[in-house]
């Protein structure tokens, strides 16, 4: 018989990408986590994953159990809050954040939602929180949208280019644009919560600048406040600029990103659920006018 556990391991490892990863998550050996999947293979009577030293991944049969287990998954979660009384009905709103939004933004928005919401935040990557969203654990997903997605569960809300944020005092900050080689003398501030940590690399060794780096930090508070400072450089996503920083683009380096909504369509199924949507665009679009993302040169 198919047991919570079962559930629970292999919906880890679809999350995590790996039985390493997806162990530390549900807190077991990677043997137990191993020794469920396989009994659950077993169970269902079909290979759930095809397992290779680079990835884990799902195959066929894992592609079509996926939804199954994801609806089991809310089923077991239904029937632990049930029976329960009124006091435990909160949070009406499971918020997901990727860790790059703004503290400012999430701030605004929140202000605005709370007037209507019991909310529980909850960060992680893009891919956590998609998966968190299929799996029930949050209501609705503020993060990155894909080339192409669409559907009535997905709110595009902005859309932003990524640039080279220096302190108001640097040398670059009145030039509006830079090439590449220019920063090659410059230090750097690493911001590990970037989306684009892998490409900016790639970018810039192409290029031949190879910096040194006076910070790294998951942080993003805390790697705008060094660039505020003069310690160093960083790139980031328009909406991060904080009080003592310019916005520069680099030639060539043009990316951006669009931020949206994703909603947990079961819960847009509900009684409530276009009254509860109607109320999030309207405190979405509340908290984007009270905002003032900062623009510099034509950016």
């Amino acid at each position: 018989m198919i047991k919570r556990s079962h559930i629970h391991a292999f919906l880890a490892v679809v999350e995590a990408g790996s039985f390493t990863h997806a162990a530390t998550r549900v807190r077991v050996t990677q043997p137990t986590l191993s020794a469920a999947i396989a009994d659950l293979e077993r169970l269902v009577g079909a290979i759930l994953f095809i397992r290779n030293r680079r990835q884990v991944r799902l195959t066929e049969a894992g592609g079509r159990f996926l939804p199954i287990a994801r609806e089991l998954e809310r089923g077991f979660r239904s029937a632990d809050a049930f029976g329960r009384d009124g006091g435990d009905d909160w949070p009406t709103l499971k918020l997901g954040a990727i860790r790059s939004v703004s503290g400012e933004m999430l701030q605004s928005l929140a202000e605005k939602l709370a007037d209507d919401f019991g909310i529980e935040l909850i960060e992680g990557s893009d891919s956590e929180l998609r998966a968190a969203l299929g799996n029930g654990r949050i209501h609705a997903a503020l993060t990155l949208l894909r080339p192409g997605e669409a559907g009535p569960q997905i709110k595009p809300l902005i859309a932003e280019p990524y640039v080279m944020l220096v302190a108001a005092g640097h040398r670059l900050a009145g030039g509006g644009e830079v090439a590449p080689d220019e920063l090659a003398a410059e230090t750097m501030i690493a911001r590990r919560s970037c989306e684009l940590l892998d490409v900016t690399s790639r970018f810039f060794t192409r290029h031949g600048v190879r910096p040194r780096f006076a910070l790294r930090s998951e942080s993003d508070d805390r790697c705008l406040r060094m660039v505020a400072a003069g310690v160093g450089i960083t790139t980031a996503p328009l909406s991060l600029a904080i009080d003592g920083t310019v916005a520069v683009r680099v030639r060539g380096y043009d990316y951006s990103r669009h931020l949206g909504l994703l909603i947990d369509p079961n819960w847009l199924s509900e009684t409530e659920g276009g009254a509860r949507l109607e109320k999030f665009q309207t405190a979405w679009l509340a908290a984007l006018s009270s905002l003032e993302l900062r623009k510099t040169n034509g950016l």
